[in-house]
């Protein structure tokens, strides 16, 4: 998307594409809380404290089956359109030399006679062949775009240990708030409704809006202000969570759920949409996948620490009041305000990304000014 898009548009373009994820949180929570209705209505159960066998009926196993088949459908769905989608033009002049199949597939996305320029292109790839173009193992690429890569790693990675935390540990931040009731006053199937409903209602109240203000201004204000601003304040509202933990646990659960939801709302109008958005533009067209792979894998393993680490982190610091099988851990407070410095650290570490609004893919990553040392080929901005 960030090589078919002009420079105007680019950050909205790209946004937009992400925040489709926020459109499937909301759907698969619907989903979710529709399943689970049916089942509860067909197969009634006593609670956990009032029968603990019962209250799981051999039919909840179709629960959570059937809604994670039903992620499937989408995942195969994109499958088809991509294999559909042609490669970018820049990859295949650049990159896979194939100049006339770029100028077709430009044609074809644009709608567009690209023939009568294939002479040209050709003789511009050439040019490009002869280019001793740097590596990323490269010193070249460490002095362009070593710190670039180190903020695009960083920030993704730890975002990814916040938003993660927060995303997989709703349903026990709910319940120590009293937000949900305890699990051992419901069955599975209900446990399993209630808790949809609110990670539906997180959804289309902060995390679907918080998209789509990204996707409104991003283009506006620039990816650094955003994300800049998005973990500032992801900082700020987990410490008014934390720092307070004890007020909040006593029947204040709707001011806890209202701050709660703007840590969702100001993660998605902020690095969780620009961490995906900027490492697709600031890299040469022949690096920009994987370094975006890089970025994005560095993301997972964020995603990895903050679900175990929150998971083990977050139990209780009397050993009586653990989880069956967990150590004791620092408590939910603590754990919050872990997740806090993690926030902030993420916003320290912005700084070392560049701002890419309203500039070319080639004023970005320097391609032309690499190409021009080396030969007369250059790649028009877009």
């Amino acid at each position: 998307m960030s090589e078919y898009a002009n420079k105007k548009t680019r950050g909205a373009f790209i946004a937009a594409v992400f925040a489709m994820q926020g459109f499937g949180i909301l759907a698969g929570g619907v989903f979710a809380i529709i399943v689970s209705a049916a089942y509860k209505a067909k197969y009634p159960a006593p609670s956990y404290e009032q029968n603990a066998f019962a209250s799981t009926v051999p039919q909840a196993d179709h629960v959570w089956r059937i809604i994670v088949m039903f992620g499937a459908v989408p995942a195969l769905l994109t499958y088809y359109w991509r294999m559909k989608m042609p490669e970018t033009a820049r990859y295949t002049a650049l990159v896979a030399h194939n100049a006339k199949k770029a100028a077709a597939d430009m044609s074809k996305v644009l709608q567009v006679d690209l023939t009568a320029k294939e002479q040209q292109k050709d003789e511009e790839v050439e040019g490009s062949k002869k280019n001793k173009l740097f590596g990323l193992f490269s010193k070249e690429f460490l002095r362009r775009h070593g710190l670039h890569l180190l903020g695009t790693t960083s920030t993704w990675f730890l975002l990814d240990i916040a938003f993660y935390s927060q995303n997989l540990f709703q349903k026990d931040i709910f319940s120590a708030v009293g937000w949900i009731p305890p699990a051992k006053t419901m069955n599975a199937i209900e446990e399993v409704y209630k808790i949809a409903k609110a990670q539906t209602l997180i959804a289309t109240f902060s995390t679907v809006p918080g998209y789509w203000c990204t996707v409104l201004l991003i283009d506006i204000i620039g990816r650094f202000a955003i994300q800049l601003m998005g973990f500032f304040f992801m900082t700020v509202f987990m410490f008014a969570l934390a720092i307070p933990y004890n007020h909040w646990l006593h029947g204040n659960h709707i001011g806890f759920v209202i701050i709660y939801s703007l840590t969702f709302f100001f993660a998605n109008f902020g690095p969780n949409a620009t961490t995906f958005v900027v490492p697709a533009e600031i890299f040469p067209a022949r690096l920009r996948s994987t370094c975006h792979g890089i970025s994005a894998a560095a993301g997972k393993a964020g995603a990895i620490v903050g679900a175990f680490g929150f998971l083990y982190a977050a139990q209780s610091t009397d050993k009586t009041k653990t989880d069956k099988g967990y150590p004791p851990g620092i408590g939910v407070k603590n754990s919050l305000i872990m997740l806090g410095v993690v926030n902030f650290l993420g916003m320290l570490f912005t700084f070392l990304v560049p701002e890419s609004k309203g500039r070319s893919l080639e004023e970005m990553s320097g391609e032309n000014e690499e190409e021009g040392n080396v030969g007369d080929a250059k790649t028009a901005p877009v």
